[in-house]
C-alpha cells in the first residue's frame, strides 16, 4: 500500500502532478464503478455544479457531469473500503511531509458521452482550505479514442492524463488550473480534496 503512496508523493515532488497507476486497485475500482452506476441508474446522482455557498451556480457551458457526494454515514461497504485506503494515505502524507491535513471530502462523478469541465482551479475564492485535490479513475478498458482527459495546465509542461481504471492523479488546489476534456464514452472517476482546517 505504501508503495503507490509513495509513487503518488514523489511524482508529485517532481512535476507537480502525482500520478499512481494503482493507487485503488483493479477490484476496488469495479466495485466502485459498479456501486456508481446503481446510484445514477436509481436517479440519485446530481447535475454538478460550481461555486460554494451563496456562490453555488449550474453551467452547463462550463461543466456538464453528473455528481454524488461520498459519506461515510452511507456504510457502503466499498466507500468505506475507499475511506479506509484515504485515511491511510493522509496518515502517511502528513507522516512524511508534514501536510497537517485533517479532513477531506469527495464525490462521484460520471461524464457521460459528449459531457466536459471547462478550465479551472480547484480552489475557492472564499473558502482556502482544500489544500489537494485527488482524481481516481474506474474505467477500465478506455482508448485513446475514449478521449476525456484530464489536461492539466503548466509553464513548462502540460499534461493530459488518460482516466485508465485505478490511476489516481494527486496536485495542489490552488496552484494548477485544468479541464476534462470532452469524453466519448461514459466516463466514472471519484474526485475529492484533502482540506486543511
Amino acid at each position: 500500500m505504501e508503495a503507490s503512496f509513495e509513487t503518488l508523493i514523489s511524482s508529485y515532488i517532481e512535476n507537480k502532478v502525482g500520478i499512481s497507476e494503482d493507487f485503488l486497485g483493479k477490484v476496488l475500482c469495479q466495485n466502485l464503478a459498479a456501486n456508481l452506476l446503481e446510484l445514477n441508474a436509481a436517479d440519485v446522482l446530481k447535475e454538478a455544479s460550481i461555486g460554494n455557498d451563496s456562490k453555488i451556480i449550474q453551467n452547463s457551458l462550463i461543466r456538464s457531469d453528473k455528481i454524488h457526494w461520498l459519506e461515510k454515514s452511507h456504510n457502503n461497504e466499498f466507500e468505506n473500503e475507499f475511506f479506509t485506503k484515504i485515511d491511510a494515505f493522509i496518515a502517511y502524507l502528513n507522516r512524511s511531509c508534514y501536510t497537517n491535513i485533517s479532513s477531506y471530502e469527495f464525490h462521484y462523478s460520471l461524464y457521460e458521452k459528449g459531457s466536459f469541465y471547462k478550465p479551472h482551479l480547484d480552489q475557492f475564492e472564499n473558502d482556502n482550505h482544500r489544500e489537494f485535490s485527488m482524481v481516481s479513475y474506474l474505467n477500465p478498458n478506455w482508448q485513446t479514442q475514449d478521449g476525456g482527459e484530464l489536461q492539466i495546465f503548466q509553464t513548462d509542461n502540460n499534461q493530459k492524463i488518460s482516466p485508465t481504471e485505478s490511476k489516481t492523479v494527486f496536485f495542489k488546489s490552488d496552484e494548477l488550473k485544468h479541464e476534462v476534456l470532452v469524453t466519448n464514452e461514459r466516463r466514472l472517476s471519484i474526485t475529492g480534496w484533502l482540506k486543511r482546517g
